[in-house]
């Protein structure tokens, strides 16, 4: 966001564009794969936000959107480009235009045919500043996108149009690295305009309030209730290559109570506590799901209220036992001390996130009472106080109280002049707080849209969508944007590696675990593909042994 709060963390977590074919099995537990038992019980651990794609910012909306919405591309396993509605593509040397052809058997679910005009209509429609879209930011680089967002031209100036029916051209403002991964992402998938029209206001807050044109449709979501299914779509192009034909989904936030239903046959996949992981490590069907994200702490620095002193944010970061952290969250959670993701990205042969760390950064991301007491003492008198008490805002799911209150005993135990409380809720009311900057400090966390730590650092410039704790240093944000204008790969990582250090040394942010999560999968469902990066799951071609 597991903002994502795409991606925020809210609902799930993403490592390395690292995609793991995953097995689970049917309620029916037989061995024939005739087509009535094609069906699956899957989970998540957090409420839908919305299924309108320009506005939605979860993991759980995205990974839902994933499967009922498709863009030029789909990802596949390992993140491999694979054909969505577009069937060619072309570019430019310079690579700043792209032109897309569609096939021409691509439908929505209401029968209305796919055409390059959805495209360029949803396009604009997300970076309408009026729409609201958090994550609009992601189109900077198309030409005109930022004078667009910022208000200062009109959405119809977007480097987008169709030329014809099926046939799409983008042009952008400088060559993007990761431009043909984004296009794999739902942000940028068509919406149908009729539909956003008909239902107005009602767009994307219920499945009765939308049209797909994924593999998948939505129905049962009511816009705040627990359960929903994906039923196989027979208006989708590939059709034939789509084999379960229902999806049954339930949200589960305690482990222990979707273990349960794992067991007694109601569940085909189930979270695991950190106790059940270290039970079940050798049973068939224990899988470990790795995930390009990060869990972090946002202090606001827009109340005024201390926490904008970098001394006092220092004091919380060290004051943080990470190991015992990632522990009692469970799963195979490992310390961070970088705020970009491990084995996502690779420079020169190195992985990214070890041309980030140094002796300072190293330091103020390691568990140390004492210098943290010392921070601590410093903070105290620049402020002129003598207590501090602050709220965690965090989601209500087992993961999240639960890595709330191992921060709690950590602050209060190593700075006597700390107090903290908790402030656990649900998910989207959460976001809601996040959204309008009404928190002291926010427990959450950002899964990577793309494979690229650009997706990290971007979103705590100054004037990004996501920057709710208002941290702003002027040298990372040029860095930032330079890295995006120069012709050099050299330089660019240069540049994303300066800006990590300078937000961890300034604990712009508090890096906690990189998440990866233990859960008990039935052996028998083939073909889920489950990428770290991005909207994480696609069931296109999954099947029931």
């Amino acid at each position: 966001m597991d903002k994502k709060w795409k991606r925020v963390w809210a609902s799930a977590f993403a490592v390395g564009a690292c995609a793991l074919a995953l097995t689970a099995c049917s309620n029916n537990n037989n061995s024939s794969s005739s087509k009535k038992d094609q069906k699956i019980s899957w989970m998540e651990i957090s409420e839908i936000e919305g299924m309108d794609p320009s506005v939605v910012t979860d993991a759980t909306s995205f990974n839902q959107l994933n499967n009922t919405m498709e863009g030029f591309y789909r990802l596949g396993k390992n993140s491999k480009i694979e054909p969505g509605v577009a069937t060619k593509t072309t570019t430019s040397k310079d690579g700043k235009s792209w032109t897309f052809t569609l096939r021409k058997n691509a439908k929505w679910s209401n029968g209305d045919p796919v055409t390059a005009q959805d495209f360029v209509y949803s396009w604009r429609r997300t970076v309408t500043p009026k729409t609201g879209s958090q994550y609009s930011y992601l189109f900077s680089g198309i030409k005109n996108a930022d004078d667009i967002v910022a208000g200062k031209k009109s959405p119809s100036t977007l480097g987008i149009k169709a030329d014809g029916k099926y046939k799409v051209t983008v042009t952008l403002d400088k060559r993007i690295p990761y431009f043909k991964l984004l296009m794999g992402f739902p942000l940028f998938a068509p919406q149908n305009q009729k539909a956003v029209e008909k239902y107005g206001k009602k767009y994307g807050t219920a499945s009765k309030y939308q049209v797909y044109n994924g593999p998948f449709v939505q129905t049962g979501w009511t816009g705040s209730n627990l359960t929903w299914k994906l039923k196989k779509n027979n208006q989708y192009w590939d059709k034939k290559a789509v084999k379960l034909n229902t999806i049954d989904y339930s949200v589960q936030k305690t482990p222990s109570t979707d273990y349960n239903l794992y067991q007694a046959g109601k569940l085909d996949a189930a979270l695991l506590s950190a106790q059940a992981s270290k039970q079940l490590k050798n049973q068939s069907g224990y899988t470990i799901r790795q995930t390009s994200s990060t869990k972090y702490l946002e202090m606001n620095q827009g109340k005024k209220n201390g926490l904008e002193n970098v001394h006092l944010r220092r004091a919380i970061s060290m004051a943080i036992n990470r190991k015992a952290l990632a522990n009692a969250v469970g799963g195979a959670n490992k310390p961070a001390n970088t705020l970009s993701a491990e084995d996502m990205t690779l420079v020169n042969g190195k992985d990214y996130t070890k041309t980030v760390e140094n002796a300072k950064t190293d330091k103020l991301m390691t568990y140390n009472p004492s210098e943290a007491k010392k921070e601590l003492k410093v903070a105290l008198k620049q402020l002129g106080k003598s207590k501090l008490t602050y709220t965690i805002l965090c989601y209500d799911d087992d993961e999240s109280k639960k890595a709330a209150e191992a921060i709690q005993s950590s602050v209060e135990e190593n700075l006597k002049d700390v107090k903290i409380n908790i402030n656990s809720m649900p998910k989207k009311s959460a976001l809601n707080r996040g959204v309008q900057g009404n928190f002291e400090i926010f427990l959450m966390g950002w899964n990577a849209d793309f494979n690229d730590p650009i997706s990290f650092l971007d979103m705590n410039t100054t004037n990004n969508s996501y920057n709710w704790q208002k941290w702003s240093n002027k040298e990372y944000d040029k860095l930032i944007a330079d890295s995006k204008t120069t012709s050099s790969e050299k330089t660019r990582w240069n540049d994303l590696a300066k800006a990590e250090e300078i937000i961890l040394e300034q604990q712009g942010v508090t890096p906690l675990y990189h998440p990866a999560t233990a859960w008990m999968i039935r052996p028998s469902l083939k073909n889920v593909v489950f990428n770290g990066a991005g909207a994480n799951y696609d069931f296109k071609y999954a099947y029931v042994q």
